[in-house]
């Protein structure tokens, strides 16, 4: 597979990463061999970026990366997030704490359950209101100078947040929702990013599995799937979107191409500076996603689903009001 920088100085990623929440939860139910499996099939096809973060599932969504990358860890670029944290021991997390002295003890606690020594990119989760960014790189900085991460980045920040902090320190990464339905990082984001040498990690490119278009019955969704929440997906929002989804299906089937692979080639082929972290909970799922990593599309389909996804088709916030405040929602 081929791979991209994420910044101007590396870590060499493979073109398509693995979004990592679902291994443990968020989705399906998936067993704990299942998701090793996953992992290790994805180092067998070349992918080498693995998205992970200390508030999923409590944490146990990096043990399970750590012990499944154990004796291939040389294959892999982990890519983590601290700074979300929840206000009880097992809560959900809704907390955004960006001071020196919790990052530090987020950073050391991940290094723990990934049972490594070294983080290769770390990710401030989501900006501290209460905390001024440059404070939040600062300690980020520190962690760096230590050899306890090896590049930092940033989720979910505006491009004015990005400048501030890329004073204080090269950023390597900015993450972000970016899909064919979901282009709000197209704006400034992106721009901004490019002007400053960062890339872009994109989680949930294939729009929860929505761009996939395996989902048909949002009311099939299990008890804990958390797009049972999904403003995009209930209702009259669901069947509005779908139409969209159909047209860019037929586009799809022309090329001979998954709707999944159709969705990340549109990414890929957009801009190179962009890495898609989709998730996976089944190695099927797994090999379709990478097999995008090789298709580019011709400039007249790319045309044609950006008319297919213009503004105003797609209708519904892009993630809950509980998420829009804790930012806790990734992959797919």
């Amino acid at each position: 597979m081929d791979t991209r920088k994420l910044g101007a100085a590396g870590p060499e990623v493979s073109t398509v990463g693995l979004g990592c929440m679902g291994l443990t939860g968020g989705y399906r139910p998936t067993t704990r061999e299942e998701a090793v499996r996953i992992v290790h099939r994805a180092l067998d096809l070349g992918i080498t970026a693995f998205d992970t973060a200390d508030f999923y599932a409590g944490g146990a969504n990096e043990e399970l990366l750590g012990r499944a990358l154990a004796r291939r860890r040389e294959q892999a670029v982990i890519i983590t997030r601290g700074g979300v944290r929840s206000r009880v021991p097992g809560g959900p997390p809704s907390v955004l704490d960006g001071r020196r002295v919790y990052l530090r003890q987020a950073c050391e606690a991940s290094l723990r359950r990934l049972n490594v020594t070294h983080i290769d990119v770390y990710c401030l989760g989501r900006v501290d209101p209460a905390v001024p960014v440059e404070e939040s790189v600062g300690a980020l900085v520190d962690l760096l100078a230590e050899g306890k991460i090896g590049h930092i980045a940033l989720s979910e920040v505006s491009a004015d947040t990005l400048r501030r902090a890329a004073r204080v320190h090269p950023i390597a990464a900015v993450e972000s929702e970016y899909s064919l339905w979901e282009r709000h990082v197209e704006d400034e984001i992106l721009p901004t990013a490019r002007e400053l040498g960062v890339s872009l990690l994109a989680h949930s490119p294939l729009g929860k599995g929505f761009l996939a278009g395996a989902l048909r019955d949002p009311n099939g969704l299990g008890d804990r799937d958390h797009r049972r929440n999904h403003p995009r997906l209930q209702g009259d929002n669901f069947r509005t979107n779908r139409r969209p989804l159909q047209e860019a299906a037929a586009l799809a089937d022309q090329l001979g191409m998954s709707q999944a692979q159709l969705a990340l080639s549109w990414l890929l082929t957009r801009d190179n500076s962009v890495t898609p972290i989709p998730g996976s909970t089944r190695v099927a799922q797994l090999d379709d996603n990478a097999a995008a990593a090789d298709r580019r599309l011709p400039a007249n389909y790319m045309r044609a689903l950006d008319e297919i996804f213009r503004r105003g088709r797609v209708v519904g916030s892009r993630h809950p009001a509980h998420r829009a405040r804790a930012g806790a929602d990734r992959d797919g």
